[in-house]
C-alpha cells in the first residue's frame, strides 16, 4: 500500500526525487532540476529558494555548504499543515476530553474543559500551546508511546477537519511538500520544530512529510522507565517536559541536532527565536516566513491571529530582507487534492 506522502507525489506527474533529470552541475553535489517546484508561482519568491539552494551547493559558490550542515528545519502548523479554527491535535484532544468527561466532572466548571464539553469555540481559539500541553498532561498521561501512537493513528483515519470536510493529513500544503522534497534532493536533512506534540506529530506526520520520526522535534510530557518482572515500558507523565515554542526551539535545536539550520520555515511569531537563529549564520542562511493571505483557498490572517500570530515576525522579516511566501500570489495550488488530475 501507498503511503500519503507517496499517493501525493504521484499526484504531482513527476517525482521530485526520482523522475527529475539533472540540467546540469555546476558543483559535484549541486542538483539542478528541470522544475523542482511546479506548484510555485514564477516571481521572486519562487526564484530566491532556487538561488539559495543552487548557491549553497554549488563548491564554487562563496556560500556553499558541506552537505553535513545542510539543515533544514520547518515549522508545522500553519507552516506544512492548516492550523485553523485551532490546531489539529486540539481537535483530538477535544475527543478524548469528550470520551472521558464522565470521569472528571470537574471539567464542567473548568477552563478549557468547559469550552470543550459546551463546544465554545471562542473560546478555544485562545488556546495557547501552554494550554494545550496541560490538556494534553491531563487527557493523555498514563499511556505508553505506543498506546498513544496506535489510538492517535485510528483516530487520524476517520477525523475530519469541521468545515474542509477534509482529513486533517489531507491539509497539507503541495508548495512545501515539494520544497521538502527539493531540499533533500539537493542534500539537506528536514528537521520538522515545531510547538505541537511531539509523540502526536511522530503518529501521523512521518508518512506525509517523508521525514522520520527522529527528525521530529515539539513539545512533550515527562515520561518514566518502568521495570518489572522483567517487562520493560516507558509511560507518560501528567507533566509537562519541554514546551518547544519561541525561545524552546533554538534550544531544542541546539540539544537534539548540535548544529545551526541552514534553511528555515515558520509561519509565526512563536518560531521567530528559530528564524534569528538561522540568521546568524550570515549569507549562508535562508529564512522563509508562510504568510496566509488566501481567504478563499484556506483562510487570510497575521497579526491580530489569536492562532499563528505573525506580527514581529512580519516586521522584523520586513525589514532584514527575509523572505516572505505569499500564499495567494506565490502558491498555484494549497492542498494535493487540488492538484489537476
Amino acid at each position: 500500500m501507498k503511503t500519503l506522502r507517496g499517493l501525493i507525489l504521484s499526484l504531482v506527474g513527476v517525482s521530485i526525487l526520482f523522475s527529475c533529470r539533472p540540467e546540469e552541475e555546476k558543483g559535484a553535489d549541486n542538483v539542478q532540476l528541470t522544475n523542482p517546484l511546479p506548484s510555485w508561482n514564477e516571481g521572486k519568491t519562487k526564484a530566491s529558494i532556487i538561488e539559495f539552494i543552487e548557491k549553497s551547493t554549488d563548491k564554487n559558490s562563496p556560500t556553499f555548504v558541506p552537505e553535513e550542515d545542510r539543515i533544514a528545519c520547518f515549522d508545522n502548523d500553519g507552516t506544512l499543515w492548516s492550523e485553523k479554527p485551532f490546531y489539529f491535535q486540539l481537535f483530538y484532544i477535544i475527543d478524548r476530553v469528550k470520551a472521558t468527561a464522565d470521569q472528571h466532572p470537574e471539567w464542567k466548571n473548568t477552563q478549557p474543559y468547559k469550552a470543550i464539553l459546551e463546544n465554545d469555540l471562542a473560546q478555544l481559539k485562545k488556546t495557547d500551546v501552554h494550554q494545550l500541553l496541560e490538556l494534553v498532561q491531563n487527557t493523555l498521561a498514563g499511556s505508553t508511546p505506543a498506546e498513544y501512537k496506535e489510538m492517535v493513528k485510528a483516530w487520524m483515519a476517520t477525523a475530519q477537519h469541521p468545515t474542509k470536510h477534509k482529513r486533517f493529513d489531507q491539509l497539507v500544503y503541495q508548495p512545501m511538500l515539494e520544497l521538502l522534497d527539493y531540499l533533500r534532493a539537493n542534500g539537506y536533512k528536514t528537521y520538522i520544530v515545531s510547538g505541537g506534540g511531539v509523540d502526536f506529530m511522530r503518529a501521523t506526520l512521518t508518512n506525509v512529510y517523508g521525514i522520520p520520526s527522529e527528525q521530529i522535534i515539539g513539545s512533550s510530557l515527562k515520561t518514566k522507565f518502568n521495570s518489572e518482572n522483567g517487562n520493560y515500558s516507558i509511560t507518560r507523565l501528567p507533566k509537562i517536559g519541554f514546551i518547544d515554542d519561541k525561545d524552546g526551539k533554538p534550544l531544542n535545536i541546539n540539544t537534539i541536532i548540535g548544529k545551526k539550520p541552514t534553511f528555515c520555515a515558520g509561519n509565526s511569531d512563536g518560531d521567530l527565536p528559530m528564524m534569528q537563529w538561522t540568521s546568524s549564520q550570515g549569507d549562508k542562511a535562508f529564512m522563509l516566513y508562510v504568510h496566509h493571505t488566501d481567504v478563499k483557498r484556506e483562510w487570510a490572517y497575521d497579526r491580530n491571529s489569536s492562532v499563528g500570530r505573525l506580527n514581529k515576525g512580519l516586521d522584523q522579516a520586513l525589514k532584514d530582507g527575509w523572505t516572505i511566501a505569499d500564499m495567494k500570489d506565490d502558491w498555484k495550488v494549497i492542498y494535493p487534492f487540488e492538484l489537476k488530475k
